[in-house]
């Protein structure tokens, strides 16, 4: 769940900050009106996404960002103990980390003021966080890459929670579609598989019929693309039986069997 999507330059403005801390705040101690837990408390929720693709461009050193994420993180971290916390990032590597800025997809990805290494390697920070669009950049070498990172450096687990390839690209056929989002899933279940950081993904975006309105032109209905849905299906289950729960009983076991 993202706590906010605010761009961290908006937040120098004192007040700006005032209500970001608030606002947060009022999240993470909200009673779900059901069960009547508060969030930072509930078992159903996986982790907060700090911000989702933080930039800060008017400082491309870097350094503001990094103060803000440490700073925002010291601080989810003082109200809720219970959950992973993570930033949101792209993946971008920065001037901090010269030998890796030749894998971002342009030189001005290493202006954005953000660093996936620097960034990411803060103790309040808990696993890390990659997107990853075929279109624009490389996958093998940006999946490998970063997992490399998380498994030599950082120590965590990384997860690519938006892959996607846009639908306005004519020029790509199911099949290349289909080739794309198996490289990255392949690469992520062999890493998996020998214990290593990377540990998912999350395709940018499934939707179901009448949702329409809702697409960036990377929507899909996974069911009208059938190999694309039997793919996700594998994924899903070839991670679930390394952990040994596709064994359980509900639908993991009835979607695996």
């Amino acid at each position: 769940m993202t706590l906010r999507r605010l761009i961290p330059k908006e937040l120098t403005n004192s007040q700006q900050a005032e209500i970001w801390f608030f606002g947060n705040k009022t999240v993470l101690t909200r009673k779900n009106t059901i069960t009547g837990i508060e969030y930072r408390n509930d078992p159903t929720i996986f982790a907060w996404e700090l911000i989702n693709e933080p930039r800060c461009m008017s400082d491309p050193s870097g350094d503001t960002l990094q103060e803000w994420i440490e700073e925002m993180t010291g601080f989810i971290k003082s109200i809720d103990k219970n959950h992973l916390l993570t930033i949101g990032l792209e993946g971008f590597y920065g001037p901090k980390s010269p030998k890796k800025s030749a894998l971002n997809p342009g030189e001005w990805a290493s202006t954005l003021g953000s660093d996936f290494v620097r960034n990411s390697n803060i103790t309040n920070v808990d696993f890390t966080f990659v997107h990853i669009y075929p279109d624009h950049w490389y996958v093998s070498k940006w999946v490998r890459s970063h997992i490399e990172d998380c498994d030599k450096e950082l120590k965590k687990p990384v997860m690519f929670t938006e892959y996607g390839l846009s639908n306005q690209n004519k020029d790509v056929q199911a099949s290349q579609r289909e080739q794309f989002y198996r490289t990255i899933l392949d690469l992520i279940y062999k890493s998996a598989k020998k214990k290593g950081s990377g540990v998912g993904a999350l395709v940018w975006q499934f939707l179901v019929e009448g949702m329409e309105e809702y697409n960036d032109d990377f929507g899909l209905v996974p069911w009208e693309t059938p190999s694309i849905h039997k793919l996700t299906i594998q994924q899903s289950c070839r991670l679930a039986r390394i952990q040994g729960l596709n064994q359980q009983t509900g639908n993991l076991k009835q979607l695996c069997s």
